[in-house]
């Protein structure tokens, strides 16, 4: 008698992975998260590696997390994938200050996110 398996979270032609805890704010991560949405793998692994953004490192690290699980758990072909949804959400934030003259106090957050990539095998058309 064993646990029934858990239903999977993405379609069958789909894999996923998530990064979380990055230090950087959301809306920086968005505009690096809406240059590779839609795009092919390949491409968008081009794209991720040229780019001057300091976290682009990460969200690079992010894809090929996905594409190497769409490879091996989920036995899809890597050369047919594109990046279906590439999403940022808030995370905590570290709440630090700074003194400031006259006796006040000038707060500074820190934001941090999570990135969670999607990527999904399509037949190319002929």
């Amino acid at each position: 008698m064993g646990k029934e398996k858990n239903p999977r979270r993405v379609a069958d032609n789909e894999a996923m992975a998530k990064l979380r805890m990055l230090r950087t704010s959301p809306q920086k991560l968005n505009l690096l998260a809406a240059m590779i949405r839609g795009k092919k793998v390949e491409k968008a692994l081009t794209d991720l590696t040229f780019s001057n953004k300091r976290i682009a490192e990460d969200v690079k690290k992010c894809l090929q997390s996905a594409i190497a699980n769409a490879e091996n758990n989920h036995s899809l072909d890597v050369d047919e994938l594109v990046v279906a949804e590439a999403y940022v959400g808030k995370n905590l934030v570290m709440k630090r200050g700074r003194p400031r003259a006259r006796g006040r106090f000038g707060a500074l957050r820190k934001p941090f996110s999570e990135l969670t990539i999607k990527v999904r095998q399509i037949e190319e058309q002929a």
